[in-house]
């Protein structure tokens, strides 16, 4: 049975078997937070295909935040008649403080998936 595409992303599984697991440790511990494993512990593939191949997922990180801006000043803008510019920019910053540790994550999992050379297999 193989495992769904999107559900391996969701939960930050190994692009070659769907299984492993990207990141050794939770999203809720801020100590290493985006480390990724250097192997995948159940198909063994390499996670760290070339040095510094990560670097380019900050320009997935800085679509989050530019989304998560829009969105919000969107929503204020929807829901108070005369908004200030206090709420603005405090809504602004708790959002991207509560939601770092999601955007740094997926980030690299939208990166390895997307430009990554490792191709499903079936085990």
């Amino acid at each position: 049975m193989s495992k769904s595409l999107g559900f391996a992303i969701a939960s930050a599984n190994c692009p070659q078997c769907r299984e492993g697991k990207l990141f050794s440790v939770s999203i809720l511990s801020y100590r290493k937070l985006s480390d990724i494993n250097k192997n995948c512990k159940v198909c063994g593939a390499n996670l760290n295909p070339e040095p510094d191949f990560y670097y380019g997922a900050m320009y997935i990180s800085y679509a989050f935040s530019v989304a998560l801006v829009i969105t919000s000043l969107t929503a204020i803008n929807v829901l108070v008649d005369v908004p200030k510019l206090w709420m603005y920019l405090s809504l602004v910053v708790v959002l991207n403080i509560l939601l770092l540790p999601l955007m740094l994550r997926y980030s690299k999992v939208l990166y390895l998936y997307g430009l990554g050379k490792l191709k499903y297999r079936e085990r």
